[in-house]
Formats: structure tokens, C-alpha cells, sequence
């Protein structure tokens, strides 16, 4: 396993593999973290917290290809955990988290769930952002009977590896339909055609949706064109999809892949309205994409545009110690940290099976992407918004209730 080990996070708030930034790592991208060799121990029971402090474990991509999501996460979670320090902790104990950076990769992502049930310790895991990476978790977590809470990830398979696994955020049949009902009713579109990355659990997911559901109402997906995640030219991709003459493309990817692709068709006169989901997400999305995403769609999880109290107060919040506007990603890493949280403090102790009971109860959690209560499957029954890109910036243009 890779990792690097830096000096505390404030409020007791430990990161290893990564450096704190409030913006995006500027690593260079051949720098590689110091080999540590680990002897893990066997996670034949479940650890409980000893002394003054509940350790909890993030795994999140702090580098590599989606690391913007995984520092905007990290902030959110980081706040969350500083908040309730500062309100005096869970029964006395101040809260830690340990961070481990997985590059944005699978294997990563596995290895450094594995490093924080049996070497770390922790009482519960907040991770991953990508649905590949948090599938490469889960199983570990359930073996170990340690509760997972997925910030983000929303590939429905996620929380199906067993009953310790769980997620803030809506699943992606629900975020597909979102997007199927918009484009259909409200855009008006009778033909679409889909651009999925193969090589990704998310993307798949809402392409199967997607297409199942804007069919269902009465339109036709024309093609289903696909790409591997980290290409650099499309322009193969696009020109057939180009052929198709659909009036709106759904393109379920990451950021830095859409950028690519909106640039490119615009280059080769594809011109026809855009659509994605929250993988969207970012503000480098605007940095490399420019004019070429402008007036696109995408589902999300919650607008910075919301005038309630609980997002007010949390973008003010976060805006004074980070220096932005938090995006999705940034509400749900917090929203995550808060329902473990509140968990621990109902809890009867802080095993494994104590905590998951607690989180399986949530009720009623007011999240500030949404009223959290987790449902049989240990998913969260909430509502999504339709966001537009306009003037550089995401836009609030409807919200869609299950």
C-alpha cells in the first residue's frame, strides 16, 4: 500500500495520504507517496473504542482522476467532524477521522479499507465518492462488521453486498429517472443518444436507467455509444453519435471526461443540449469545459441556490474555512459524517453492531442535501434538482420527488 503521513487536521482530524488543501492537490503528477510495508491483523472482532477519542476512517481520491471530488469531500467531512468537537464531542470523547488517499483506483480503495479495519481500528468508515472504488470497499467493511457510509456513491449495488453498508445520497435508478422525466417532459425530447463510459459501475448504471425509463415515456434512444474512462479523443465517439442526429446526448461520466467530450463535439458541430448526472459535479468542470458546456443539464443532489436556513448557514460555514462555495460533494461528505455522528450518540456502545443498528435507524435526518431516512436497503428516500449550466456556474431549474 501507498500512503503518506502528514501532520494532524485540526480538531484532531488525522489525514494520512494526503495534504490539506481547500481547493485541488497540485501534486505533481509523477509524485509518488513513500512505500510503507503493513502487518495487518485480523479483523476477528469488532474494535471498540478505548480513550478519549472515536477514530473514524475515510477512504477518498484526494488524487488522480477524480480528485476534486474526493477533497471537496474531505472538507465536508472534515467541518462536520470539527462541529461536533467544538459542541463537545459524542459522550465525552472527541472525534479523529484518519484519511487515506486511493489515486482515484479500485485496488486503492480496497487496500486502504483493509489498513483501517485492522491496523486503525476505526468504528466506522466514510467513503468512497466513485461507485467502482466504494464496491472494491464494501465487502471488506461487511466481513468485518464495521458500518460504511457512502458519502456519494450511487450505483444501487453499493449497499446490496450486505447490511453494514450505507449511503446518504439517491441511487442512481432514481438520479436516471430524474433525468429520463426532464429531458422527456420538460426539454421536450423524442430522440436522445446515450454516451456511457464503459470501464464505470456509475455510468452504467444510469445508462441502463436512462434508457429504460425515457423509453418508457414515449421517446427513442437512437444509439448507445461508449468510451473508456481517462480517453483523451472522443471525437470517433461523437461523430457517430453525430450520425444518430439525436436532439439531447446523455452523458452519465465524470467531470474531466464531459469537459473533453462537450469541447469536442462542439468542435465537430454536435451542438444539440447536453445531459449528465451528478458526476457533473465541479468546478473544474466550468475551468476545462468553458463555453462548450454551457446550457447543459444534470441531476444533483442539492443547489447552492437553496434558500433554507440549514444550506445557508452550512455554505456560510463552509465558505469561511475553505473559501468557496461547497458543491454536492462537499453537503454529503458532511451530511455522512453527521449521520455517523448522531449515531454514535445514540448508540448503546461503539461496536460495529451497535453503530450499524443506530445508522439503520436514522429517521428524519436533517441533511442539507435533503431530509435523510434510510429505508430497508439502507438508502435514503429524497428528492433530487435538475441544475443548468449558465454563466459558469450550476443554476437551479426544478426538483424531482421520488
Amino acid at each position: 500500500m501507498r500512503l503518506t503521513l502528514f501532520a494532524a487536521l485540526a480538531a484532531l482530524t488525522m489525514c494520512t495520504g494526503c495534504e490539506k488543501k481547500p481547493t485541488a492537490d497540485t501534486r505533481a503528477p509523477d509524485a509518488r507517496p513513500a512505500e510503507v510495508k503493513a502487518e495487518p491483523k485480523p479483523a476477528d472482532a469488532p474494535p471498540v473504542a478505548e480513550g478519549d477519542t472515536l477514530l473514524l476512517g475515510e477512504v477518498g481520491s484526494l488524487t488522480g482522476s477524480e480528485a476534486a471530488f474526493g477533497i471537496s469531500t474531505r472538507n465536508g467531512i472534515e467541518l462536520a467532524l470539527e462541529e461536533a468537537n467544538a459542541s463537545g464531542g459524542v459522550k465525552g470523547k472527541k472525534l479523529a477521522v484518519r484519511v487515506y488517499d486511493d489515486q482515484s483506483k479500485p485496488e486503492e480503495a480496497a487496500s486502504a479499507t483493509t489498513r483501517l479495519i485492522t491496523q486503525d481500528k476505526v468504528v466506522a468508515i466514510l467513503g468512497e465518492v466513485a461507485s467502482s472504488n466504494s464496491l472494491a470497499m464494501a465487502p471488506k467493511a461487511q466481513e468485518a462488521k464495521i458500518p460504511m457510509v457512502s458519502p456519494s456513491s450511487t450505483n444501487p449495488k453499493v449497499t446490496e453486498v450486505g447490511d453494514y453498508i450505507f449511503r446518504v445520497c439517491f441511487i442512481d435508478p432514481f438520479q436516471g429517472f430524474v433525468m429520463a422525466k426532464y429531458a422527456r417532459e420538460t426539454l421536450k425530447f423524442k430522440k436522445v443518444a446515450i454516451l456511457t463510459d464503459k470501464k464505470s459501475a456509475y455510468s452504467e448504471g444510469l445508462t441502463e436507467v436512462f434508457n429504460k425509463k425515457f423509453v418508457e415515456m414515449g421517446g427513442q434512444i437512437v444509439g448507445v455509444v461508449a468510451y473508456s474512462k481517462g480517453d483523451t479523443d472522443f471525437r470517433s465517439q461523437l461523430t457517430n453519435v453525430k450520425k444518430l442526429k439525436p436532439e439531447g446526448v446523455y452523458v452519465p461520466g465524470y467531470y474531466q471526461d464531459v469537459a473533453l467530450i462537450a469541447e469536442q463535439a462542439r468542435e465537430l458541430g454536435l451542438k444539440v443540449t447536453l445531459m449528465g448526472g451528478d458526476g457533473w459535479d465541479s468546478e473544474k468542470l466550468f475551468e476545462l469545459g468553458g463555453q462548450a458546456v454551457e446550457g447543459s443539464y444534470v441531476s444533483n443532489h442539492y443547489s447552492a441556490d437553496d434558500p433554507s436556513p440549514r444550506v445557508q448557514d452550512f455554505i456560510k460555514k463552509y465558505q469561511a474555512k475553505y473559501g468557496n462555495v461547497p458543491d454536492s460533494l462537499a453537503a454529503l461528505g458532511y451530511d455522512s459524517a453527521r449521520v455517523v455522528i448522531d449515531a454514535l450518540k445514540r448508540a448503546t456502545d461503539s461496536s460495529g453492531p451497535a453503530l450499524r443498528d443506530a445508522i439503520a435507524a436514522t429517521k428524519d435526518f436533517p441533511g442539507v442535501a435533503g431530509t435523510i431516512t434510510l429505508d430497508e436497503k439502507r438508502n435514503p428516500v429524497k428528492p433530487a434538482v435538475v441544475l443548468k449550466v449558465e454563466g459558469g456556474k450550476f443554476k437551479y431549474v426544478d426538483t424531482i420527488s421520488p
